[in-house]
C-alpha cells in the first residue's frame, strides 16, 4: 500500500500549508515539509469534519515531482506478482490526476481515497486490505511520517520507513517500524528478505 505524498513522489508544503490557512484558519508556524505539513492538515480535516478541499489538492499535485525510481521500483514489484494498491487521504480527483501525470496507471490494482473508502487516514488502507480480504500481517504499508507509522500500526500492517531525511528517520525509528529504505529501489529486496524470514519462521 502506497500513500503517494512523500513515498511517490516530493511534495511541496506550501499548497498543504495555504489549504490548512484558507480552510481551517491555521495559525501555528508551517511546516517546511510537504509530508508532515499533509499529515497536519488530515488532522485538522478530521477535527473538523470539513474535507470540502479537493480543487485545492490538485495545485499540489501539479506542483509534486515524482521520484526517478518510482517506475523502475513499481515495474519490478509487478514482475514479482505483488499486488500495489494506493491508499490515499487525498481526493479522488487529486490521485487520479497524479497517477496520470507520473504515468502510472499499469500499476495499482486498486486505488482508495477518501472519497471511495470513505474516510481519511486509516480509512484508506482498511478499505484496501479489506475489499481484497487480505491479512493485515501480509500487507506492508510506506510512509514517512510518525502519523503513517502510527496509522500502520494502527492496523496491523507492516510498515516501511521511507527515509527521506536521516535526522526525521532517526528521530522516526521510536515508532518502531519494521524496516527503513532511503529508495524505492530497496523496496523489492526488503520484500524478499520479509518473505524469506517469515518462510524460515513457518519450517
Amino acid at each position: 500500500l502506497f500513500e503517494p505524498v512523500g513515498c511517490l513522489a516530493e511534495f511541496p508544503a506550501q499548497p498543504f500549508n495555504e489549504i490548512a490557512a484558507q480552510c481551517f484558519g491555521r495559525k501555528n508556524k508551517p511546516s517546511k515539509s510537504g509530508s508532515r505539513s499533509y499529515w497536519h492538515l488530515l488532522n485538522l480535516m478530521e477535527s473538523a469534519g470539513n474535507q470540502s478541499v479537493a480543487a485545492l489538492e490538485l495545485q499540489a499535485i501539479e506542483q509534486a515531482s515524482a521520484y526517478e525510481d518510482v517506475i523502475p521500483a513499481l515495474t519490478e514489484l509487478k514482475a514479482m506478482a505483488i499486488q500495489l494498491m494506493l491508499a490515499s487521504s487525498l481526493s479522488t480527483p487529486a490521485v487520479t490526476r497524479f497517477v496520470a501525470k507520473c504515468g502510472l496507471e499499469e500499476f495499482f490494482s486498486a486505488i482508495w481515497t477518501r472519497d471511495n473508502a470513505p474516510g481519511i487516514k486509516a480509512a484508506p488502507l482498511r478499505r484496501g486490505i479489506t475489499a481484497a480480504s487480505l491479512n493485515p500481517q501480509h500487507v506492508m504499508y510506506l510512509t514517512d511520517t510518525a502519523e503513517g507509522l502510527k496509522v500502520a500500526n494502527s492496523l496491523g500492517v507492516i510498515s516501511v520507513l521511507m527515509m527521506n531525511d536521516p535526522d526525521e528517520a532517526r528521530r522516526l525509528t521510536a515508532h518502531n517500524p519494521a524496516g527503513g529504505i532511503v529508495s524505492l529501489h530497496e523496496l523489492p529486496d526488503f520484500i524478499r528478505l520479509v518473505a524469506a524470514e517469515n518462510a524460515m519462521i513457518r519450517k
